[in-house]
């Protein structure tokens, strides 16, 4: 439980209480023991609202929910390891469920979960606020808070103040981020400079882009007003929290560590906000240009027919042995090439990445070029002496019995303010992530739907996301919302239904090229920043934010300074330059959503309307309402549904959106208007969409039959991890048993502690191999020991609850080496080596835990979507293991659905590929486990659990142990209606 909230509108006093209780305990003990937890308010009330869950609803958000810690707590924590209340208390039952899953039953659910019941009993009140006439904040026992008003306006003020109570500096970052000057407010780490650059890249804005998209949300009839109604009051809840605090001098602890103060937030911030979540969750397609590649890789290597062929292949974009969504044999055509009009292929070797990083000085320089930088050792010397200072200056604010412990919180962030938050860069996957298993009332034992959902949104502490429940006229909901957009409930339930949602990954960006020229008439090159727009030289919109930073006691980088810029076209954002047919030109892309992330709102507040809510199709008008590419659920007591949303833009017929257009009136999108930007979007009966299927399964797979998997996504093959809940549901059902929400939750487990190449590919492997007898004894003792560890199901499964080793590690630690080594010995030689470069340029070779055992290749980005955040828990989604299943099925002359135009492994004869495995295995079992587990900043090298392991990501001074690995959302609900449907 966390310390004692008041019930007075201003938080006046538990700084002064804090430092106290810091002294106390540091004076008293050479180790802290924590102060007691206070006993609930005598003031506190119980909500009391319409729930038709009858105590079957639940969810989790690990580490905890509280976010916010002043100084003295982060002092604590460093000196003592002293966690903040509620900061931690959910990380426990969220790893528990590894080892506790295959004999779980309803009873015990709530073990592992908190209850997600609408309201707080008294016995689970924490505390209770009134910040404002006709608020009501109660806090239960986890922290969670419960925010009532008596109108509409006053909810969204309790929203936006609880908001800031849990997230205030997470929010601070975020909206940094999505401006583009995060290493300004938080410092120069390398890290933090990488993630602005990439942010700045796919969403650069300039303050009026900003609030002309306030603007025109605003004017989005009804819905858009009552939005940015809801904004001003939501901001005028933090706003007041900020003054309360500012006020009291109780703030979070890491204003004090960077050196900056807290400033009220705008409209324009929530825009910002919304930027970042758009970019790391929702959007898809963009990387047509590195398709481009692939495709003359292949023809150069096969021949263009040939070439092609293969490379229709390689994309897996309508795969007939994909496992779907809907599944009923519903059609919804999307993505196809119509025809060839318009392509505009790059003339081979002319491709080059823009650099937005301009007029750098001291740690801004780029690390090749700071090399001839005769000030950096200058720098760094200045900013050791300015570290000192600052020290002293810290020790100030602290209790004297501390101060001598002050030089703990220097470099806090030596890893970066928000490592582990991965914003693609150009040519990179998007993270696709979350999971849902919904099953219909036919199929369970209750005879209402049940549900386990939930959004795999990377770990971190605090989490992105924060759990609260908002009540106020036209507003009832439970669940999550990300920091500094929780004036609605994003994910969750209401009185009689829940919903959660999946990344979607269609193709919403497309990449077009615009023929470079200057506007004096000479010569153009690629550097050149006009180009020919239906015959006239004209400017390209410069986009520029300037950055610089100094040393702080949390960021101990040196000063450095640069400015981002990119440039926009009527097309879209310069991303690289090129030549074709030896004239320059850039590449841009195009994202439907751009200019538009704010249009969103509306139909997450319709989410939170219990009156639309109740039905199915009142769920399918609030899910239409959202532009972002996510795939929607929803249950209620009586049904299920399921919808696809995002802005889905109409092409110029007879045009390919795998590839690179030229940027012409003839094959832009249908009804462009570059000032607006809006064009025709198909409707929203072609988005996949459905009702009562006897199930759903979704872990960003395909959707539905014809639904195309965006260029640059090749992973919609026939292995992709929704297999592994498909399977477990099918399987089930065989049984002739029904559903319960303990089975379903069995089914979500055992996937998610589930290796996919040792449950799909691996099986292919073993049985290459045996299709002769081994007979050398070292090759048949590695034989059998990945067939015990497939027999057993392939599982990464700790010894026992809370062991730091796994079952089967030597089995485990040899297919994480064999991989890699397994893709060359089976694809290499065949493809060459342009295509098989190139193929991994655009398609990452390997997902694991560990997030490691790629094979890289010069000019290669996709792998560092896989290894920005390791310890990540989320795996398994962007791999190789489709083109190895359909290669050794081939091999074996078992049966394949459009199978790959060549047979790879031993140029398709059996006997060379069983060669060429055994090699390879042989090879892999002579790695140490100190190369395959490399040393990181959290780990010694060969320590294969700490490799695996989920580490929750500092956006703060607190940190928390690593847990054993799984493959599961991060914020997860179980639910099953009784009634209201």
């Amino acid at each position: 439980m966390r310390p004692y909230r008041s019930v007075l509108p201003r938080p006046a006093g538990r700084r002064t209480r804090l430092f106290a209780a810091a002294a106390a305990v540091a004076l008293a003990a050479s180790t802290a023991t924590g102060a007691a937890a206070a006993a609930p308010h005598p003031q506190a009330n119980a909500l009391s609202v319409v729930d038709d869950c009858s105590g079957q609803c639940y969810d989790i958000l690990p580490p905890g929910e509280n976010g916010n810690e002043t100084l003295a707590q982060i002092l604590l924590f460093k000196v003592f390891g002293t966690q903040p209340s509620n900061a931690d208390d959910q990380l426990g039952p969220y790893q528990n469920l590894v080892t506790a899953s295959t004999g779980l039953t309803d009873s015990q659910i709530n073990q592992f979960y908190n209850s997600s019941a609408l309201g707080v009993p008294s016995a689970d009140v924490q505390s209770t606020e009134s910040p404002e006439t006709g608020v009501t904040i109660v806090f239960d026992d986890s922290g969670i808070p419960h925010i009532t008003g008596t109108t509409r306006a006053e909810a969204e003020y309790g929203a936006g103040y609880a908001g800031a109570q849990e997230r205030l500096w997470v929010m601070d970052l975020l909206r940094h981020l999505g401006r583009g000057d995060l290493t300004s407010f938080a410092g120069g780490n390398p890290s933090n400079q990488g993630l602005e650059q990439n942010l700045w890249h796919g969403a650069p804005y300039t303050a009026a882009d900003l609030q002309t998209q306030v603007a025109s949300l605003a004017a989005a009839g009804s819905n858009g007003a009552q939005v940015k109604t809801d904004i001003d009051n939501y901001l005028t809840g933090i706003n007041a929290y900020i003054s309360a605090v500012t006020a009291a001098n109780d703030f979070p602890g890491e204003y004090d560590l960077t050196g900056q103060s807290m400033q009220p937030f705008t409209e324009t911030d929530l825009i910002a906000i919304a930027d970042v979540v758009g970019a790391l969750f929702g959007n898809g397609g963009g990387a047509q240009l590195q398709s481009a590649l692939v495709k003359q890789a292949a023809e150069a290597e096969y021949g263009t027919a040939a070439g092609d062929a293969l490379f229709n292949g390689l994309r897996e974009q309508n795969d007939p042995e994909a496992t779907l969504t809907i599944h009923n044999g519903a059609t919804f055509p999307y993505g196809e090439a119509t025809g060839e009009n318009g392509l505009a292929m790059p003339d081979p070797g002319s491709v080059q990445a823009v650099n937005i990083v301009q007029n750098a000085t001291g740690t801004g320089v780029p690390p090749a070029a700071a090399k001839t930088s005769a000030s950096s050792a200058k720098t760094a010397t200045a900013s050791s002496a300015q570290m000192a200072a600052q020290v002293a200056k810290l020790q100030k604010k602290l209790p004297a019995s501390l101060r001598s412990s002050a030089a703990k919180l220097v470099g806090m962030d030596d890893n970066g303010a928000m490592p582990g938050v991965t914003v693609p860069a150009p040519g990179q996957q998007h993270p696709g992530m979350s999971n849902a298993l919904v099953v219909s009332g036919k199929d369970t034992a209750s005879g209402n739907p049940v549900a386990v959902f939930g959004p795999q949104t990377g770990y971190f502490a605090p989490q992105l996301l924060m759990l609260e429940e908002v009540e106020g006229p036209g507003l009832s909901a439970r669940g999550a919302s990300f920091a500094g957009l929780n004036m609605y409930v994003e994910l969750g339930r209401g009185p009689s239904y829940a919903w959660s949602a999946t990344s979607g990954e269609q193709g919403t960006s497309d990449t077009f090229a615009v023929q470079l020229c200057n506007t004096d008439g000479s010569s153009p090159t690629t550097s050149s920043t006009a180009y020919l727009d239906n015959g006239v030289c004209t400017p390209m919109t410069k986009l520029s934010q300037a950055d610089s930073w100094s040393p702080t006691i949390a960021d101990g980088t040196a000063a450095g300074s640069y400015n981002l810029v990119m440039y926009r076209t009527k097309y879209g954002l310069v991303d690289y330059t090129a030549t074709i047919g030896g004239k320059p030109v850039a590449y841009t892309v195009q994202r439907s959503q751009y200019m538009h992330e704010a249009d969103s709102a509306i139909g997450f507040m319709l989410f939170n309307n219990p009156t639309l809510m109740s039905t199915a199709a009142g769920f399918e008008t609030a899910a239409s309402n959202v532009n972002f590419d996510f795939n929607w659920f929803y249950v209620n007591s009586a049904h299920t549904a399921y919808f696809n949303s995002g802005q889905n833009p109409v092409r110029a017929a007879g045009t390919d959106p795998n590839l690179p257009l030229w940027g012409t009136s003839a094959d832009e999108w249908t009804n462009w208007n570059p000032t607006t930007y809006t064009e025709s979007d198909t409707p929203m009966s072609a988005h996949p969409n459905s009702t009562d299927q006897d199930y759903y399964v979704s872990w960003n797979n395909k959707q539905a039959l014809d639904y195309s998997a965006a260029d640059g996504n090749y992973s919609w093959g026939p292995v992709q991890r929704v297999d592994l809940l498909n399977t477990g549901i099918e399987n089930y059902l065989a049984t002739g048993a029904k559903f319960t929400e303990s089975s379903l939750i069995r089914v979500m487990e055992t996937a998610a502690t589930t290796d996919l190449r040792g449950q799909e590919v691996l099986p292919l492997a073993l049985d290459v191999i045996n299709s002769s007898t081994v007979t050398d004894p070292t090759q048949a003792a590695l034989v059998a020991e990945l067939t015990s560890w497939a027999n057993s199901g392939s599982r990464i499964l700790p010894t026992s609850q809370g062991a730091q080793t796994f079952q089967n590690s030597a089995a485990i630690q040899l297919m994480d080496a064999w991989w890699p080594l397994l893709l060359q010995a089976e694809f290499q030689t065949g493809m060459g080596a342009g295509l098989f470069a190139a193929t991994i340029a655009d398609m990452q070779t390997n997902e694991s835990p560990s997030g490691g055992q790629e094979i890289s290749v010069p000019g290669s980005t996709s792998s560092s979507s896989n290894q920005a955040q390791p310890h990540k828990g989320s795996s398994f989604q962007f791999g190789w293991w489709g083109y190895v299943s359909k290669d050794l099925r081939s091999v074996l002359g078992q049966s394949v659905s459009d199978p790959l135009s060549v047979k790879y492994c031993g140029s398709g004869s059996l006997s060379a590929c069983r060669t060429a495995l055994l090699n390879s295995l042989v090879a892999a079992s002579q790695e140490s486990a100190s190369t395959v587990y490399p040393a990181d900043s959290y780990c010694s090298a060969g320590n294969q659990w700490c490799a695996d392991s989920i580490i929750q990501s500092p956006l703060g001074g607190i940190t928390h142990a690593a847990t054993t690995w799984q493959n599961r959302p991060t914020f997860q609900q179980v639910v099953s209606f009784t009634s209201g449907g």
